[in-house]
């Protein structure tokens, strides 16, 4: 998200989960915005590593534990390749901006690089492994998730080289052109992938990552969280009275919780219940839901069909 996204009145409450500004900081784009101590130019880079955690604190998951970590969330996950750009670097730790959604938050620094080259292709697999040869006969230098981005130097045989080093199988990557239309066959793709709050895939995955991942992969980029999807994605049909209407692929939200209908009253989703991803019967999520929140669906999207 850049100035020029921003389209909101200058009266609106900006959100900080897509808005670079604290009290001491800010992007300097926010200038005349929000109030700050100081406002900065950020820094692209890239994540070099397979994948890594965007924290709501500068704190390590490892480190979160007890009830002093229930205010230090993982926000979202940064894939290899994805851009971000950085606002501050201090103790370890940049704060910043992920490209692929403008969502804010802190990540190691040590997993952040400026050399690293532009992507050309994307992983269009659930995961793939990059091997340190062309064959893929010795153990490999890391897995990367579906949506993360590599420079392709060369192909050779059945092998793309990269231009960070190492071989990816060249089936399970395509051009960064290229789209999979059929975003609810990629959302399948992850059924019984472990679940993972703030996951897109390169640990897990969460409910809203499970929307947002298979939407980017058809081409249509969505905002991160579900309350956030639940006011941009496709068409918005409010509750449908009789869920004898809904058609495969419409987005079903719920109180924090969204999902696909498969059709046949089957609803896929990641479930922090099974703690991975599943297909429940939408009437057992719904009953579920009401229990836990009161309330069942709160509004169904449908997104139209993609080339």
């Amino acid at each position: 998200m850049s100035q020029a996204d921003d389209e909101t009145s200058l009266d609106t409450p900006l959100d900080p989960r897509v808005h670079p500004y604290r009290d001491d900081i800010a992007a300097d784009f926010l200038d005349g915005r929000v109030e700050a101590k100081t406002f900065v130019a950020g820094k692209e880079k890239r994540a070099g590593a397979p994948w890594t955690p965007v924290m709501s604190k500068p704190v390590a998951a490892e480190s979160v534990s007890g009830s002093g970590g229930s205010q230090v969330l993982q926000a979202t996950e940064l894939l290899f390749g994805e851009a971000f750009t950085v606002f501050e670097d201090k103790d370890g730790w940049s704060w910043g901006q992920c490209g692929p959604d403008g969502y804010v938050g802190y990540v190691k620094s040590t997993d952040l690089f400026v050399a690293l080259p532009e992507p050309t292709h994307w992983v269009s697999a659930v995961s793939s492994l990059v091997f340190p040869d062309p064959k893929g006969e010795y153990p490999p230098l890391m897995r990367l998730s579906m949506m993360a981005g590599m420079a392709v130097d060369t192909v050779e045989g059945e092998f793309a080289r990269l231009a960070s080093g190492g071989w990816i199988f060249n089936k399970h990557i395509a051009h960064l052109n290229d789209t999979r239309s059929d975003f609810v066959a990629t959302a399948g793709m992850f059924n019984r992938a472990p679940y993972l709050w703030g996951g897109r895939g390169g640990q897990g995955i969460d409910c809203s990552g499970l929307v947002q991942v298979p939407l980017a992969a058809a081409g249509v980029l969505v905002p991160r969280d579900s309350d956030q999807q639940a006011g941009a994605i496709g068409e918005d049909l409010g509750v449908p009275e009789d869920l004898g209407e809904l058609l495969p692929g419409d987005i079903v939200f719920f109180p924090g919780h969204v999902g696909f209908y498969l059709g046949s009253s089957a609803l896929l989703h990641a479930s922090s219940h099974d703690m991975m991803v599943v297909i429940h019967s939408l009437d057992v999520v719904i009953e579920r839901m009401v229990e836990r929140h009161g309330r069942g669906i709160t509004r169904v999207r449908r997104v139209a069909e993609t080339d």
